[in-house]
């Protein structure tokens, strides 16, 4: 197996004709009372995201991630790295070294004596990326160390991985359900619905899965191959009412949430926003929902996406925009810092524009990194 970009943009083919009606613009709304009943008979955990590897990573005192050697072993147990039947007995040597102490530097020869070229690649990419990690103060820092440069060499599963592994613990203790799975935002690619409307968000790979008939079980899969008419797909939306429902499939990935103006999961993901910024800069930030921009003369905006990025600039240059490109814009914030001196000093006290947008496909692919990376900070001495 070869680590290269299509591994890990997870994208999908367009979703299968039979489950338009049952997502995209008409999903199902259950309101989940039962966990009513379930909370009245025992504690739900609000342990989520268990899987994301955040408890093999020990916090410090200001609340960042230190690199653990059980964390890097968790690397190397990935199935494109840990020995298959056939793996020879090069590639068995040194995988065992490094399990027996996984912050080594392999010696060159090492790694080309690997038997096979697809595992010598993997482990190129591996190794690399557990150089970084090894070489960071934090997991914070690491993540932030693969945009310093120019070009990002670090494989995008990877770095999905640090952002659920950073939002995980920038929600520990969190009580409000809608903010995790706002938060599954920042790493898991959405498929955005916006008919009649309202704009909704399901994750890609969850109605990818449906639509394959990988949900039903093999008889499913051959009514999907056949394109037979399938039966209504439910999706839960998670709103206020339901919430609680979020802790007992967190890591089932099939919630829907509303991004419309004021609802309840909009919200949330300005929460999680703002803890996102603070946790990295220690910066105090107010991140509200937007109609509208009406500020002529707007001094300062962020894309957080690809589409939003270049929509704002076009805005913002007056540009002529495509109505077809404007219909992909999903939701506006503005951002204020509450305190004017932590912004650039020829812009502060004026508000961040903030946009969330689909591709042409109704993909919604946010950018973490962005929020960070354009935030008009004032210099650090």
């Amino acid at each position: 197996m070869r680590w290269d970009g299509a591994e890990y943009t997870g994208q999908v083919p367009i979703w299968h004709a039979a489950l338009v009606g049952a997502i995209s613009g008409k999903i199902s709304v259950v309101a989940a009372r039962r966990v009513v009943g379930l909370q009245e008979q025992f504690t739900i955990s609000k342990d989520f995201w268990r899987n994301s590897g955040f408890h093999l990573l020990e916090r410090d005192n200001e609340g960042r991630l230190s690199i653990t050697d059980d964390f890097l072993r968790a690397y190397l147990m990935r199935p494109e790295i840990r020995p298959a039947e056939e793996s020879g007995p090069n590639e068995i040597a040194l995988h065992e070294a490094l399990m027996e102490d996984p912050r080594r530097d392999p010696a060159p020869p090492a790694l080309e004596s690997i038997e096979d070229a697809d595992a010598r690649d993997n482990y190129r990419v591996l190794l690399a990326f557990l150089g970084r990690l090894k070489r960071a103060e934090s997991l914070e820092s690491s993540y932030l160390e693969i945009f310093s440069g120019g070009d990002v060499a670090v494989p995008p599963l990877f770095i999905d991985q640090l952002v659920q592994i950073i939002v995980r613990n920038i929600l520990e203790g969190c009580e409000d359900a809608l903010e995790p799975r706002a938060g599954e935002v920042f790493f898991r690619e959405q498929k955005a619905s916006t008919e009649e409307g309202a704009v909704m968000l399901a994750d890609l790979e969850t109605v990818d899965m449906h639509a394959s008939g990988g949900s039903l079980g093999s008889l499913g899969r051959l009514i999907v191959e056949a394109q037979a008419p399938l039966a209504t797909v439910n999706l839960d939306v998670l709103d206020t009412e339901n919430a609680q429902a979020y802790w007992l499939r967190d890591q089932r990935h099939d919630f829907v949430i509303s991004m419309n103006f004021g609802r309840a999961a909009n919200k949330a993901f300005c929460r999680v926003m703002e803890k996102w910024i603070r946790h990295f800069f220690g910066v105090k930030v107010n991140i509200q929902p937007l109609r509208a921009v009406e500020d002529r003369g707007w001094a300062w905006h962020i894309g957080l996406d690809a589409e939003s990025t270049a929509l704002l600039n076009g805005l913002w240059r007056g540009d002529e925009i495509e109505p077809g490109i404007l219909r992909r814009l999903l939701a506006l914030f503005r951002l204020d810092f509450e305190e004017s001196a932590a912004m650039r000093a020829d812009i502060a006290g004026r508000p961040v524009y903030l946009a969330l947008s689909m591709d042409e496909k109704a993909v919604v692919r946010m950018k973490p990194q962005n929020l960070l990376l354009n935030l008009p900070l004032a210099s650090r001495a």
